[in-house]
């Protein structure tokens, strides 16, 4: 028997498209384990049934995680922080109790080469791993410590990739630490489950390097001038693990322009067959 691999998302009905091709990639890329996607969900998928389809298509186990309506009736939410921003951060709360480990990743993702190294990163008493995006809260340090307070951590962690150790997490995270804190901060927060992530827990968080992790596409140009060239689109091929499309320009929009567009459309291709066969 293969050894398993726990995979986390959180979508809408208008992002199942994009969740298959990611989870496509994935499959290409972790032959040797077996996936258990887990799909946080509210309310329930109307696309579930083509959902479990493709994933029986593909040998992956499909588990549905429909969080109830009531669930978050008395969290802070507002248009800006709806409930959603909470699944994530309370994914432990959801997820069956004899799961260990597990790694979230948002749908805009794309997994070019295998994942296994970071699944199997042995986290110790962390309880997560995580890149840092210094552009994220698009601030200073400084300025992101008077807004989320002085918190112990010394990065800012994006929330797009995240290993989680689901043992130390039931024992401290809890539903009301993170409500409190966006109770008494909700107006200072820009991107609130990364900055409750930072603030809340960023000191119990091993930081993995995120050229390789949690490329933000956005900013290759960057990438390729911090490394004095290294990191260039050949090197990104033989090394990136995700290519992380963030921002409101993606690759599956007409108007998408990018160096990788031609390999996202190309995991489009494939998965759109992978569909129908």
């Amino acid at each position: 028997m293969r050894p398993v691999l726990n995979l986390l998302f959180s979508i809408n009905d208008s992002y199942v498209d994009q969740f298959k091709v990611t989870l496509f990639s994935l499959v290409q890329q972790t032959p040797d384990r077996d996936l258990h996607v887990y799909l946080l969900q509210q309310p329930r998928l109307s696309r579930e049934p083509e959902v479990e389809v493709f994933c029986r298509k593909l040998g992956v186990s499909y588990h549905a995680l429909v969080i109830d309506k009531g669930a978050f009736a008395d969290a802070p939410t507002s248009d800006r922080y709806p409930e959603t921003i909470y699944y994530r951060l309370l994914a432990h709360e959801y997820l069956p109790d004899d799961l260990d480990k597990i790694l979230y990743l948002d749908a805009d993702i794309l997994c070019i080469n295998p994942v296994t190294a970071l699944y199997d990163l042995d986290l110790g008493e962390q309880l997560y791993a995580a890149a840092s995006h210094t552009e994220d809260a698009n601030v200073t340090d400084v300025v992101n410590r008077l807004r989320l307070g002085d918190y112990e951590s010394k990065n800012y962690f994006n929330s797009g990739v995240l290993l989680m150790n689901l043992t130390k997490i039931r024992q401290m995270v809890k539903r009301e630490d993170i409500m409190t804190y966006i109770a008494a901060r909700q107006n200072l927060l820009f991107l609130p489950d990364q900055d409750v992530l930072t603030a809340l827990y960023g000191h119990h968080i091993t930081l993995i390097p995120d050229q390789i992790y949690n490329f933000d596409t956005r900013y290759h140009l960057i990438y390729a001038a911090k490394s004095l060239g290294k990191w260039d689109l050949d090197w990104v091929m033989a090394n990136t693990v995700f290519l992380h499309f963030c921002g409101r320009d993606k690759p599956w929009k007409p108007s998408y322009r990018s160096i990788f567009s031609g390999l996202y459309k190309h995991y489009q291709h494939l998965t759109r067959r992978a569909n129908r066969d």
